[in-house]
């Protein structure tokens, strides 16, 4: 993984983990906290659209589509936990 791969990958996981903090109630992450959770949001989000045959798109917008799907799963699995 390269350098740019990384830092794309942390721009769209902070993007998407923020949006999805935002939108999920009940659960405050932090700024770390929704880097991690998007980023983690982004393996969850392509692995289960790819078991449903979902085509989001490419780019960037599919990538942070994907990543906050992802992201708000994560959220809402860490509300019910807590």
């Amino acid at each position: 993984m390269t350098a740019e791969q990384v830092l794309v990958s942390v721009f769209v996981g902070g993007i998407a983990g923020a949006v999805a903090d935002a939108v999920v109630g009940g659960v405050r992450v932090g700024c770390l906290g929704a880097i991690i959770v998007g980023i983690l949001g982004g393996l969850i989000g392509s692995w289960l659209f790819a078991q449903l045959g979902i085509a989001v798109g490419t780019g960037l917008l599919g990538s942070i589509v994907t990543a906050f799907v992802g992201a708000v799963i994560i959220l809402v699995i860490l509300r019910a936990v807590r």
